[in-house]
C-alpha cells in the first residue's frame, strides 16, 4: 500500500505522524512510504533518517495523495484539496468538529480519529490522548520552572534556607499526574484536586496531598465518578465547596497547574480572577485548557490568553495551547507508535487494502467518515 506522512501545516505544529522507527516497520511489511520533505525536522528526524529505512521523501502533494495518509492535525483546505477521494486518513481530527468531520465526508475520504478511541485496557496502546498528556504534564511544570524566579526544592545554604515551592495541580488525569510527578522529582510540595474520589490514591501514591471534598448527595458520587474514564459535569453544590477550598489552596500557591478539560465542552473555570488577585507576586499559572474556555476564550482562568504568556494581578499565566509541540521528537516517537498499533487493526499484515471492521469496538469508535458520510456524530 501506498502511505503517505506530509509535514503538519498548523502554526506551531512540530510533531510528525510517523518517525524512522515505525516507518522502518511499515516498509518491512511491504508497504511504499513517501515522507515529505521536511516532514519530521522538527522532531529531530531529517529526511536521510526516513531514506535510511527505505522511506521516499517526496513533495507535498505526492505525500497527501497517497492511499493512506497519516497526519497529527486534521487537514487544511489546501491540503485536503491535494486528497484522493477514497483515501484512508488517520490522525487527531477533533471528533467534535462537525464542520471540519463533514469536510472530510465530502472529500470522500474514510478517516479514523485516534482520540476518539474508548478508554479500555485493549486500547491502551494507541491512546494518543494519554501519550500525548504525559507530554504536556512534563512540559507544564518545566515552563512554570522556568518562569518562576525562585527554585523548586528546599535549599540549605550558609546565605539561609530557600523554602521548597508550593504547587497545587487542579484536575488529575494523565497530565496532572504527570506533573505531580515531575514536581515531585524537582522538590515542590504539592497539593492535587479532581472531581473523581477514585485518583486520590494516585495523588498519594506520587507524594502529593489531595484536597478533599466530600460529597453531600448520591448526585454529587454518581457523578464524579465519570464515564468512560472521562470526567462529567459536577453538581453546583459540589463544586461551589470545591471552589473555597480550591481557593484557599491556590492563595497559598506559587505554582498553579490546570489540566481540567471535558470532551467536547468548554473548559470549566477553576481559576477565577479573585483567586489570581490572592496569589503572591511572581507566582506562576500554567493552564493546560488555554483557549478552550467559554466561546474559545481563557481556559481554566478567564484571565488566560491562548499561546501567550502574560502578566496579570502580578501573576504569570502561561496559555501554550500544544505542550507536546515544544518536545517535537518525544511527542512523535509515542504518537507514531500509537498510529502503527492503531493500523494493525485496519491494516493486517499481507493486507492491500485498509479494512474497517466495524465489529470492533476500536475501529467503530474511531471511524469518523466513511463512503461520504459522517458516521461519528458530534
Amino acid at each position: 500500500m501506498y502511505i503517505g506522512v506530509p509535514a503538519e501545516s498548523a502554526a506551531g505544529e512540530t510533531r510528525v505522524a510517523a518517525t524512522p522507527e515505525t516507518v522502518k516497520k511499515l516498509v518491512a511489511q511491504g508497504h511504499s512510504v513517501r515522507v515529505q520533505s521536511g516532514a519530521g525536522v522538527a522532531a529531530s528526524a531529517p529526511d536521510a533518517a526516513y531514506q535510511a529505512v527505505g522511506a521516499e521523501v517526496v513533495a507535498a502533494a505526492s505525500a497527501l495523495g497517497a492511499e493512506l495518509v497519516l497526519k497529527v492535525r486534521a487537514p487544511s483546505a489546501p491540503e485536503l484539496a491535494l486528497m484522493r477521494p477514497g483515501a484512508t486518513l488517520v490522525g487527531m481530527l477533533n471528533p467534535f468538529d462537525a464542520v471540519g468531520l463533514a469536510a472530510l465526508a465530502q472529500a470522500g475520504l474514510t478517516s479514523f480519529a485516534l482520540e476518539a478511541a474508548p478508554r479500555t485496557t485493549r486500547a491502551q496502546s494507541l491512546d494518543v490522548l494519554s501519550s500525548q498528556a504525559n507530554i504536556a504534564g512534563y512540559k507544564a511544570v518545566m515552563l512554570a520552572a522556568n518562569q518562576y524566579q525562585r527554585l523548586f526544592p528546599m535549599l540549605m545554604t550558609a546565605a539561609g534556607t530557600i523554602k521548597a515551592a508550593r504547587l497545587v495541580v487542579l484536575g488529575v488525569g494523565v497530565a496532572g499526574l504527570q506533573a505531580i510527578a515531575t514536581a515531585k522529582r524537582m522538590g515542590a510540595v504539592i497539593e492535587a484536586s479532581d472531581v473523581r474520589p477514585s485518583v486520590k490514591e494516585q495523588v498519594e501514591s506520587l507524594g502529593a496531598k489531595f484536597i478533599d471534598v466530600p460529597f453531600d448527595t448520591a448526585e454529587e458520587k454518581e457523578a464524579a465518578e465519570g464515564v468512560g474514564g472521562y470526567a462529567r459535569p459536577m453538581p453546583p453544590s459540589w463544586l461551589e465547596r470545591q471552589k473555597i477550598e480550591v481557593a484557599k489552596r491556590v492563595a497559598q500557591a506559587d505554582v498553579v497547574i490546570s489540566t481540567a478539560l471535558i470532551p467536547g465542552r468548554a473548559a470549566p473555570t477553576l481559576i477565577t480572577e479573585d483567586m489570581v488577585r490572592s496569589m503572591k507576586p511572581g507566582s506562576v499559572i500554567v493552564d493546560l485548557a488555554a483557549g478552550k474556555g467559554p466561546d474559545g476564550v481563557g481556559g481554566n482562568c478567564p484571565l488566560t490568553e491562548a499561546d501567550r504568556t502574560v502578566q496579570k494581578h502580578g501573576v504569570f499565566l502561561i496559555g501554550e495551547t500544544n505542550l507536546p509541540a515544544l518536545v517535537a521528537a518525544d511527542s512523535s516517537a509515542l504518537y507514531a507508535r500509537n498510529v502503527l498499533d492503531f493500523l494493525k487493526l485496519v491494516l493486517p499484515k499481507d493486507a492491500s487494502a485498509v479494512q474497517v471492521p466495524l465489529d470492533d469496538d476500536i475501529v467503530a469508535a474511531c471511524l469518523m467518515t466513511h463512503q461520504g458520510e459522517v458516521r461519528r456524530k458530534p
